[in-house]
């Protein structure tokens, strides 16, 4: 067996606890026999159906059961595996089948039609292809498929600053060492349940799948089901790890204060994507007693940067936690030379966690993905600026399109957003970058008035940095990962000064 590749995590899982609970959705659950038994009949199917090693096989479905089995199929196919957000739409969507050119393509019944108007490959619904893989479960390929580590495990669509669609490249091995050394940095256990409310899709939800499967614990698929029953599915399935983004963790709270009942046995919530506030951070732990809330930093190009180790959750609070084991985190200089502990540079990555790239797109490849002058290594410029302390913790300062200068000085929107989040009655904000026609602004939910949001932020904050304006909106628009949509804010301000 080959440990590098992607459905070797499941087949180690199976040969040591196959009757152990794998994977649950909110139909049914499967053990890890189960799930690997299906994974074989997802291979068989697809061998049927011509796909061979190196195909892309395009899937826009919800995340359940079924999916995971498709990707460790397709796995084992030697194929590629292209999960689409099922919210994406047909103009996007149309570019990413242009780029992707999958060999097939599957499709919940809602998203078909949709699938069938941008593409002339004939589009199986779901409705169809499972009834199929089930009846097919305990069936195996005489001749299987033998795809190397160095082949692409799959292509993640990630959202960025270009129209065309950008996919970044994800090979078994990189895909592998980044899971295995996250289920260390976090000690995921066998007897753990991970809440999973994102979908595959999203690296942070495919992931979370890989990362249960190397741990031999059990992940809980919950992105089909309602918000306001998302506590009560936590305590059912006594949930002991839960990822966030800032929007899920305050529904949490939300859902934790209003509770009449004893709550899940919650133990560690993770967090990456979007910062927690430090008031979000405080309110997690005070509704759930002992638990770790841990900070973590990564780019779907490389899974992850750096993690806090989550016996020091409360130790360094402003650091985002040390580079993965076996991997290396240099802070540049605009002439490409390290800065001193201390100094804000760009965060620059090596390790066997880089991904080999974005798919077809050499030019975009070679900005980000540059050998090391010394070494030759590939070196993953992330484009985003932070800082190392003496004692190789990371500091994350802004992303390229956050930082920006004004009354010449130089800032970021985290630091401005972080001063905000201070505010008591203040839920949430977003700080919008000027523009020569748009100064500063900050868009902020909460109760208060603007005028009193920018005096409190007066009192936290640099002349310079305290916005020019402050707009209250009922809610901050957010895209399908559960991150703030700054550039919606954008449009929303530049319109009312048009």
């Amino acid at each position: 067996m080959d440990d590098d590749l992607v459905h070797s995590l499941l087949d180690v899982a199976e040969a040591v606890a196959p009757t152990r609970p794998a994977v649950r959705d909110a139909v049914g659950a499967w053990t890890y026999a189960e799930l690997h038994e299906h994974s074989h009949a997802v291979d068989a199917w697809l061998h049927d159906r011509g796909v061979g090693p190196g195909d892309r096989v395009l899937v826009q479905a919800q995340t359940t059961r079924e999916l995971v089995a498709m990707f460790f199929g397709v796995s084992r196919r030697g194929a590629t595996f292209v999960p689409i957000n099922p919210a994406t739409k047909a103009f996007h969507l149309a570019a990413v089948v242009a780029n992707a050119e999958p060999r097939l393509v599957v499709a919940d019944r809602a998203n078909a039609e949709t699938l069938r108007s941008v593409t002339r490959l004939p589009v199986h619904e779901t409705g169809t292809v499972w009834p199929q893989v089930h009846a097919g479960a305990g069936r195996r390929l005489a001749r299987a498929a033998t795809p190397a580590s160095t082949d692409a495990a799959a292509l993640i669509y990630t959202s960025g600053s270009t129209a065309a669609p950008k996919a970044v490249v994800t090979p078994h091995a990189q895909t592998t060492f980044a899971v295995r050394a996250l289920r260390d940095a976090l000690g995921y256990r066998p007897d753990d349940v991970v809440f999973c409310r994102f979908p595959m899709s999203w690296d942070y939800g495919l992931h979370k799948v890989l990362m249960t499967c190397a741990a031999q614990a059990e992940v809980v698929l919950a992105g089909t089901e309602s918000d306001l029953a998302l506590l009560d599915r936590m305590r059912q399935t006594a949930t002991t790890v839960v990822p966030v983004v800032p929007s899920l963790a305050a529904m949490i709270v939300t859902l934790a204060r209003r509770a009449a009942g004893p709550l899940p046995p919650v133990r560690m919530f993770t967090n990456t994507g979007a910062a927690l506030p430090q008031p979000t951070i405080e309110q997690l732990r005070a509704a759930f007693p002992g638990a770790r809330v841990v900070r973590q930093f990564g780019q779907t190009e490389c899974k992850r940067i750096s993690v806090m180790p989550p016996e020091q959750d409360r130790e360094r609070p402003d650091s985002v936690g040390r580079p993965l084991a076996g991997t290396e985190v240099l802070i540049l200089d605009p002439e490409g030379r390290s800065v001193p502990p201390g100094e804000t540079g760009e965060i620059v990555v090596t390790g066997p966690h880089v991904m080999a790239g974005y798919w077809r797109s050499p030019e975009q490849t070679a900005r980000t993905f540059r050998p090391d002058p010394r070494t030759g290594r590939i070196r993953l410029h992330t484009g985003d600026y932070g800082r190392l302390d003496e004692d190789g913790y990371l500091y994350f300062a802004g992303r390229r399109d956050e930082m920006f200068k004004r009354k010449g000085i130089r800032m970021s929107t985290v630091e401005i957003e972080a001063a905000a989040m201070d505010v008591p009655g203040v839920r949430a904000a977003v700080a919008v970058p000027p523009t020569p026609h748009r100064d500063l602004a900050l868009c902020v939910v909460s109760e208060l008035a603007p005028h009193v949001v920018l005096r409190e932020l007066a009192r936290r904050l640099e002349p310079a940095k305290v916005p020019a304006t402050c707009r209250v909106l009922d809610e901050l628009p957010l895209n399908h990962h559960g991150k703030n949509e700054r550039g919606k804010l954008a449009m929303i301000l530049d319109e009312a000064l048009s």
